[in-house]
C-alpha cells in the first residue's frame, strides 16, 4: 500500500504539472522545465519515506508494541524506507544538478539564501546522506560493520541540514517520528549512562566461541521472552553497542538477566577472550546495556506443539522460551506444550549451546520434571559420534565477579509499572514546552510587532537552528527529569540487592581462585540441569534434517502444531513454505525469528 502511494504521488504530481507546461510553453525550454519541476517532485515524495523513516527504530516507543511489531522485527522496514529516501533524494539532487549546468547556472550550486531554500544546505545532507547509503548495503555491512557503525552517525549532519535546506515548518513533515526517535534516543543514552553489575559467566570450550553472560537486574524489570539486550563493553569499544538475546526469564530469575554471546565476529572474539583469559581474575569489566526490547506479550500456550528450529546461534531465543515454559509448568502450574527443538550445528563442540537451556540451579532440575520436551540435534560436519558424550564435557566453565560499588543492577528507564504512561509524560510535556518557548521566541525575538516592513527578515537558517535548540533542551529536560524520578524511587532497591549478593557470591571450596576478582564454579550444580538435556536429545551425524518429514510427523499427533524459526533466510523460507503447503490440513502455524539488525 505505501509503494502504491509513492507511485500515485509522483504520478499525480508529474501529470499535472507536465500538462500545464506544455500547453503554456514552446518547445525551447518546455523539457529543461519539466527537469526542475521533476527534481521538485521527487524530493517532495521522498519526503513521504522520510515521514516514517525513524518510526521503527524508537525501539522503547509504544507505537511499536501497538501494532505488533518488536524493535528487531520492524528493522527492516527502516531500511526499506532508507533505501527509497535516499533514491529520491539522490534523483532530486542529480535533476538540479543537470537542470543548472543545461541552463548556465551553476552558481546556484553555492547559494544559502536568507529566506529561501539553502542550496548548499541540501548539497551537505545529501553528501552524507550518500556517506551512510554506501555502507548500508549487505556485502559492505557484513565484511566492515565498524565502517557501516560509525558512518550511521551521519544521519545527524543529514537532518540538521535537511531541515536548514527547507526551513524548520517544512521539515515538521518529519517531525512525528523524529521526535519520538529523539526521546528513545536520549532515554537509551541516559540508561547507558551508568555501568552494569556483571554477576558471573558460563564459558563453554573454545571451538565454539560462546559464553553466557549474567548480570544483575531489579525485580521490577519485566520482559518477555525473545527479548534483546543491546551491550557496550568500553575495554573493547566506547561506540559500539551489539544486540544479543536474552536467554533468561525476569518471572524464573527474578535478580539476574542473561544473554548468550557467540564468538562470530571482531567484537565478539574479542568479549570472548577477555572473559575466558587466565588473567580474567585481575581485569575490570565495565559494560554497559540499553534495553531489553522485545514483544509486548506472546501466548505459546495456545499451541498443543511447538516446534522450534534453528540453526547455529539462532537457537539463543528458544533458550528464553524453554525457561518461560519452565516457569509457567513449575509456579503457574499451567499445562504446557509439548516442546519439539530441531537445531543444526556445524561440529560436536557446537552441542556445547544445549548447555544454555537450562538455568544454573538447583531448582531448575526439578521444574524441568513436568517439561515435555524433545531436541533433534543434527551435527552436519562429522560422520559418526565421539568416543565419548559430548555432554559428558568438563570444559564449561562459570565465573563469577565480584561487585564493584559504582555498577548498578539493569532496571527499566522509567519504571517498573506504567512506563508506556511515563512516555506519554515525557512526550506531551516536552512538545508542550516546545511550543510555548517558540510561541514566546518567535512573537518577542524572530517576528517582534515593532518591526519596521522595510527590514531584512530574520535568517530562514538562523530560525532553524533555535527551534531545534529549543527541541532538544525541552526532550532533555523532561527525560532527564522522568528518569532520575524513576531512578530516586528504586535506588533504595538496587542498594539493598547488591549488598545481598556480595554475601552470596559462591567460591570454589570455600576460598577463592585467581587473586579474589573472580571465582570458577564447580561442575556438580550444572550437571543437575545437564542431565535432562542428555535424557531429551536424539543426536544425527552428517545429515541434515528432514524438515517436511519431522513437521508432518510432529503435527499429525493431533491440535494445534506451532512452528517458530530462527536462522538463515533459507531455513526460515524453508519451514514457512512448509507450513503453508497445505500437507498438514493448516494445522501448522508458522512465526519466524530474524536477525536482521
Amino acid at each position: 500500500m505505501f509503494v502504491v502511494l509513492l507511485f500515485w504521488s509522483l504520478f499525480t504530481y508529474f501529470s499535472s504539472s507536465f500538462k500545464s507546461i506544455d500547453i503554456s510553453l514552446k518547445n525551447g525550454i518546455r523539457w529543461q522545465l519539466k527537469l526542475d519541476l521533476g527534481g521538485l517532485w521527487l524530493g517532495l515524495v521522498g519526503n513521504i519515506c522520510l515521514t516514517l523513516l525513524f518510526f521503527p527504530v524508537a525501539r522503547g516507543s509504544a507505537v511499536l508494541q501497538f501494532f505488533g511489531l518488536t524493535s528487531e522485527g520492524s528493522i527492516k522496514y527502516h531500511i526499506w524506507l532508507g533505501h527509497a529516501v535516499m533514491t529520491f533524494f539522490t534523483a532530486h539532487g542529480i535533476c538540479y544538478i543537470v537542470y543548472w549546468a543545461l541552463m548556465g547556472q551553476m552558481s546556484q550550486m553555492l547559494k544559502w539564501s536568507r529566506s529561501e531554500i539553502s542550496n548548499v544546505a541540501g548539497e551537505i545532507s545529501l553528501l552524507a546522506g550518500l556517506g551512510l547509503w554506501a555502507t548500508t548495503f549487505p556485502r559492505i555491512r557484513r565484511k566492515m560493520f565498524e565502517l557501516f557503525f560509525y558512518t550511521h552517525y551521519l544521519y545527524i549532519v543529514f537532518v540538521v541540514f535537511f531541515v536548514f535546506h527547507v526551513g524548520f515548518t517544512y521539515a515538521c513533515y518529519m517531525l512525528p517520528g523524529f521526535y519520538l526517535f529523539l526521546v528513545d534516543r536520549y532515554l537509551r543514552f541516559l540508561q547507558s549512562r551508568r555501568h552494569v553489575r556483571l554477576l558471573s559467566a558460563r564459558i563453554l570450550p573454545a571451538a565454539g566461541q560462546t559464553l553466557e553472560l549474567s548480570f544483575s537486574k531489579s525485580p521490577g524489570l519485566k520482559y518477555s521472552p525473545t527479548s534483546v539486550l543491546f551491550l557496550n563493553v568500553p575495554g573493547i569499544s566506547k561506540l559500539q553497542w551489539h544486540p544479543f538475546t536474552v536467554t533468561s526469564n525476569s518471572s524464573l530469575e527474578t535478580d539476574e538477566l542473561s544473554v548468550v554471546i557467540k564468538g562470530e565476529g571482531k567484537w565478539t572474539k574479542k568479549l570472548y577472550e577477555m572473559v575466558s583469559s587466565s588473567a580474567a581474575a585481575d581485569h575490570h569489566f565495565d559494560v554497559s546495556v540499553e534495553g531489553p526490547y522485545g514483544p509486548a506479550s506472546t501466548d505459546f500456550l495456545r499451541h498443543e506443539t511447538l516446534v522450534m528450529i534453528s540453526g547455529g546461534s539462532g537457537i539463543a531465543p528458544f533458550i528464553s522460551i524453554i525457561r518461560d515454559l519452565i516457569f509457567t509448568s513449575s509456579h503457574l502450574q499451567l499445562k504446557t506444550p509439548r516442546l519439539i527443538l530441531i537445531s543444526s550445528f556445524k561440529t560436536t563442540a557446537d552441542l556445547a549451546m544445549l548447555h544454555l537451556l537450562l538455568p544454573i540451579t538447583a531448582a531448575s532440575s526439578a521444574a524441568t520434571a513436568n517439561l515435555r520436551l524433545t531436541i533433534e540435534a543434527y551435527i552436519t560436519r562429522e560422520k559418526q559420534a565421539a568416543a565419548t558424550s559430548p555432554f559428558h564435557n568438563n570444559n564449561v566453565r562459570t565465573k563469577w565477579f565480584k561487585p564493584s560499588p559504582t555498577h548498578a543492577p539493569i532496571s527499566p528507564i522509567l519504571g517498573p509499572t506504567a512506563s508506556w504512561l511515563w512516555l506519554a509524560a515525557v512526550v506531551s510535556s516536552s512538545f508542550l514546552a516546545f511550543l510555548v518557548i517558540i510561541g514566546i521566541l518567535t512573537g518577542y525575538y524572530i517576528y517582534p510587532e515593532g518591526k519596521k516592513s522595510g527590514e531584512l527578515g530574520f535568517p530562514m537558517a538562523l530560525t532553524a537552528f533555535l527551534y531545534m535548540l529549543v527541541l532538544c533542551a525541552c526532550v532533555a529536560a523532561a527525560s532527564s527529569g522522568a528518569f532520575l524520578w524513576n531512578k530516586r524511587k528504586s535506588g533504595r532497591d538496587q542498594t539493598i540487592q547488591i549488598r545481598n549478593v556480595e554475601g552470596a557470591t559462591p567460591t570454589a571450596g570455600g576460598s577463592p581462585v585467581g587473586g579474589g576478582a573472580v571465582y570458577e564454579m564447580t561442575e556438580e550444580l550444572e550437571s543437575l540441569p545437564l542431565r535432562t538435556i542428555e535424557e531429551a536429545t536424539n543426536l544425527h551425524y552428517g545429515v541434515r534434517p528432514n524438515l517436511r518429514k519431522l513437521l508432518v510427523e510432529y503435527c499429525t499427533e493431533g491440535g494445534s502444531t506451532g512452528v517458530m524459526v530462527s536462522g538463515p533466510a533459507g531455513l526460515r523460507h524453508e519451514a514457512a513454505a512448509i507450513c503453508s503447503s497445505g500437507l498438514a490440513d493448516d494445522s501448522l502455524q508458522f512465526e519466524s525469528i530474524s536477525f536482521s539488525w
